[in-house]
């Protein structure tokens, strides 16, 4: 969940470790630090608070230096001070680490080394691993003292440190939290995600759970903890640095809302028919054979991919005719799942990275499931675990709160859908050819819902100021009215719940008196008219109203809403079953705008990560 940067190599040092740390502000932390290796010592500057505290302390106390390293922290262990801050060193102070990740047997650690006679300055974890690789130095490098010191830790970490005594040499190795090596020419890279160093390279490795690397200016050596060999080619990465960049948007949230056409283009680019209905899913990699024999699928996601996997649920239950069920990652892995060979486990996550998903993945697999990830990094953990692959082509998402990653989500979900539907000869051609012609003219439906832009930050100038929200769907509309709740908690503090409209009567109606904002998604979705009931009765109660429907429903609210108080939003008319993805939209814009009013801080909400790479 934290950043991390290293290089050793000829370019100005401090630059390289600062602009990687900007790029993984996204991330989330609380303090940041980093360290240089100069005239055979090593310097170190940390600041708590935001990166701009730490170019502060920099500019008074400027640093240069031939390799080193950075992080950004997001405070398990201690207290987000400067003194928590990483990196943190050892006794003779030439040993420094920054760690993402929990050492779950610090304490156990920590008194035998304090009685060994260590002196510790710090509340964390890390500090714990500093002193240890200390102990086991021996005289033949940081690698192999790091090697012998992670047979002692126990929990999931990202650890990389350097050494005064071991010129240009950067040791990393992951159980759990994401590493990935870039090479350059005559320089080398380590990093906690690709944007930090997006700008130097595109050629990167991506180290898998129990594997060291030892990266040089001259190359990179893999290995397993207990010292066998890896062989891996690197991956080019094909994102352009600049998408990574706000092109002049105010946030990155925003940018990656108007990117979503094109997202959403490159993920269907390519692999669909639009005059045979023919899909193209090679890196999928299951036969259709394969994909026949499943009797039964497992949907396996957190957070906002939780809510795509329930839209996949309704797509996979209506086009391929299959028994679905959607579990929250965290969950999952610690009860006994009815899981076996005829059970196909699909995985969502942006990152591929994710830890609850992760161990998720590995669960169903252990109990027999052929598995796919929906994923969109290519080459991280999950793809390279899963069986096979449905990759999203959003670029990267910089914005903690997930726009273009959803709904490429939920486009690789019709496609997934469509798969099976095929292989199991449950989909007709005619339905099958509809969903593809749809999923073709979804991006131009995206743009034209973007020109609502203007009249949604006018309604969330009216509301932003409210304490509660009631987010109300029906069918497969009802997760995106789950997903719009958590848009507006993410990242404007605003309490807001999402739930199916038909579960109002049994509760959430208490919560409805005079004012109370409800966002009512109504749509051509096959049960318009029981939403429609919902929303009089809401009307009925003195709620506020926030309607979205799609252009050819508009007419069947006039004389229900009242004018000077409700609002409606009109998505273009689209196949009921891409819907969702136009109307999720809206929402976006609308949590948007209700956090930019209140002055939230929209890229990197308070206590929120990007990646959730721990438990």
């Amino acid at each position: 969940m934290c950043g991390i940067v290293a290089y050793a190599g000829p370019r100005p040092l401090v630059p390289v470790l600062m602009d990687g740390l900007r790029r993984l502000e996204y991330r989330g932390y609380d303090s940041a630090g980093i360290a240089v290796v100069r005239n055979g010592g090593i310097d170190v500057r940390r600041s708590a608070g935001k990166l701009a505290n730490l170019e502060s302390v920099l500019e008074r106390q400027p640093l240069t230096g031939t390799f080193g390293l950075g992080h950004t922290r997001w405070a398990t262990h201690g207290r987000p001070t400067e003194e928590n801050a990483h990196p943190h060193r050892d006794c003779t102070k030439r040993i420094v680490v920054v760690h993402n990740g929990i050492i779950e047997n610090y304490l156990t650690l920590k008194r035998e080394l304090a009685a060994a006679g260590h002196t510790f300055v710090t509340e964390t974890d890390t500090e714990v691993v500093a002193h240890l690789v200390e102990a086991e130095w021996q005289g033949d490098g940081l690698a192999a003292a790091v090697r012998r010191a992670l047979g002692r830790l126990r929990g999931l970490f990202a650890l990389v440190l350097i050494s005064a005594d071991d010129p240009d040499t950067i040791v990393a190795a992951r159980q759990g939290p994401p590493v990935v090596v870039g090479l350059g020419d005559n320089e080398c890279f380590v990093a906690s995600d690709i944007p930090a160093i997006l700008a130097h390279t595109r050629d990167v490795i991506f180290l898998d759970d129990n594997e060291m690397a030892v990266a040089t200016p001259s190359g990179v050596t893999i290995t397993t903890f207990d010292g066998a060999p890896v062989e891996r080619s690197p991956q080019r990465i094909t994102w352009d640095p600049v998408m990574a960049e706000k092109a002049g948007y105010p946030h990155f949230m925003l940018k990656e809302i108007y990117e979503q056409p094109w997202a959403v283009r490159e993920t269907v680019l390519g692999r669909t028919s639009v005059e045979s209905g023919e899909l193209f899913l090679e890196e999928m990699k299951l036969s259709a054979e394969a994909l026949a024999g499943v009797e039964r699928v497992v949907v396996l996601a957190c957070g906002t991919s939780w809510h795509a996997g329930l839209v996949g649920k309704f797509l996979i239950e209506e086009l391929a005719r299959l028994p679905v069920e959607v579990d929250y990652s965290s969950e999952f892995r610690y009860r006994s799942p009815l899981v076996d060979d005829r059970t196909l486990a699909v995985v969502i996550t942006q990152s591929g990275e994710t830890a609850d998903t992760l161990g998720a993945l590995r669960e169903a697999k252990r109990r027999g499931a052929r598995s796919i990830a929906i994923c969109n990094v290519v080459g991280s953990m999950a793809t390279r675990e899963a069986d096979g692959t449905v990759y999203t082509h959003a670029g990267p998402e910089i914005g903690v709160a997930s726009t273009k990653a959803f709904t490429s989500q939920l486009v690789a979900l019709h496609l997934l859908a469509l798969a099976l539907g095929k292989a199991r000869g449950t989909l007709a051609e005619d339905i099958a050819l509809g969903v593809v012609r749809a999923l073709e003219t979804l991006p131009l439906g995206i743009e034209q819902t973007l020109k609502l832009d203007q009249a949604v930050a006018e309604i969330a100038g009216q509301v932003y100021e409210e304490r509660d929200f009631l987010y109300l769907g029906r069918g497969i509309n009802y997760p995106i009215a789950l997903e719009g709740a958590l848009k507006l908690k993410e990242i404007s503090y605003i309490h807001a719940e999402g739930y199916p409209a038909g579960e109002m009567k049994h509760g959430p109606i208490a919560l409805i008196d005079d004012g109370l904002p409800v966002v009512a998604i109504a749509a051509d979705d096959g049960v318009f008219e029981k939403s429609l009931g919902n929303i009089q009765e809401v009307k009925a109660r003195g709620g506020r109203v926030i309607v979205l429907t799609n252009e050819a429903m508009t007419a069947s609210f006039d004389g229900l809403l009242d004018t000077s108080l409700d609002f409606l939003l009109a998505v273009p008319d689209a196949h009921r079953l891409v819907l969702p993805v136009l109307l999720t939209v809206p929402l976006q814009l609308l949590a948007y705008h209700a956090a930019v009013k209140r002055g939230c801080d929209v890229d990197q909400p308070r206590n929120l990560a990007k990646s959730v790479t721990v438990e």
